[in-house]
């Protein structure tokens, strides 16, 4: 019984090291810089920038190793006022993301001031009681020292407003790499004491399938997303390496269908003679090989699936 004290503290931190393993997500309006900070700390192309509501649990958009902790980024779909039956599903997605992660990062840009999107989102965040939230201001290469502190000084003053405290507020330039390691640093703590989750090396756990079809749904929305914002969806329907190739000249043959919802909208995506789509095959075949490292040939089909945004048998079908 008496033999405890025996063990000083210091002896104690020398056998067990403390590890931290945990989740957080980013979250903010489109274009917050959510996913440029996400590759930053990552070190290498894993979040796919479009909007793709998901609805599967928890994807893994990267995963930041250390010696000493384990920090795991999940994407969260974007919250926004539904208007379908998708959207409604997506935004409870989005709380229950919020409530079971470990911290929340709120990405507002240094370059905009708080706008009526922001607040709604920090609305919905003060609702969230018990996870902890940092304020991250992107984007401060692109504003002097003043239009910052001005903005550091509203996002404070939005959180007083709102009746809950920021764990931190951090200014952060993911393209100067200036900050990014703190926001970790400043996330880390937050934590809980874990051992590793996934082993080392693991950058995203999204199957490959599905960021294929990301990437050809970021290239195919590229100069229309205002026309066709949310109605393209993209099913890789099968990715076979070609037969009868010698072993060090290998090809991926990937054919994937892009769906949208009305046939109107099959001229924007193929583009006069097929200009637009060829370009869409093109881009994305590029980030693709980069992506999988092998030379890929990409088959492309834009098809009908009429209403699928308000139809739960074809969100099903669609991969939501």
């Amino acid at each position: 019984m008496g033999g405890m004290s025996a063990r000083t503290p210091a002896a104690d931190t020398a056998a067990a090291p403390t590890h931290r393993a945990g989740f957080a997500c980013f979250v903010g309006r489109p274009n917050a810089g959510k996913s440029t900070l996400t590759n930053a700390l990552v070190g290498q192309k894993v979040a796919i920038t479009s909007n793709r509501p998901q609805t599967t649990r928890h994807t893994v958009r990267g995963i930041v190793h250390r010696p000493d902790a384990q920090l795991i980024l999940v994407d969260t779909p974007g919250l926004h006022k539904p208007r379908t039956l998708l959207g409604e599903r997506l935004n409870d997605v989005v709380r229950t993301t919020w409530a079971e992660v470990d911290v929340i990062g709120f990405c507002l840009p240094a370059d905009q001031k708080l706008g009526p999107g922001d607040k709604f989102i920090a609305k919905e965040l003060a609702g969230i009681k018990k996870t902890p939230k940092i304020a991250i201001i992107t984007k401060t290469d692109l504003v002097d020292s003043k239009t910052l502190a001005e903005q550091l000084i509203a996002v404070d003053q939005l959180s007083k407003e709102l009746g809950f405290e920021w764990a931190q507020i951090v200014p952060v330039s993911a393209v100067g790499d200036k900050q990014v390691q703190l926001v970790a640093d400043l996330i880390i703590p937050l934590l809980p004491d874990s051992p590793p989750l996934y082993p080392e090396g693991d950058l995203t756990d999204e199957p490959e399938q599905v960021m294929v079809a990301e990437l050809i749904r970021e290239a195919a929305l590229e100069g229309v997303r205002d026309e066709l914002p949310h109605s393209i969806a993209v099913v890789v329907e099968e990715m076979i390496p070609r037969e009868d190739r010698p072993a060090d000249k290998p090809l991926l043959d990937i054919h994937a269908n892009v769906y949208i919802e009305r046939p109107s909208q099959k001229g924007i995506i193929i583009g006069p003679k097929g200009k637009r789509l060829k370009e869409v095959g093109m881009k994305s075949r590029k980030h693709i090989e980069a992506l999988l490292g092998t030379p890929v040939f990409l088959d492309l089909h834009v098809k009908v699936a009429k209403d699928w945004q308000r139809d739960p048998k074809q969100l099903r079908k669609l991969g939501f």
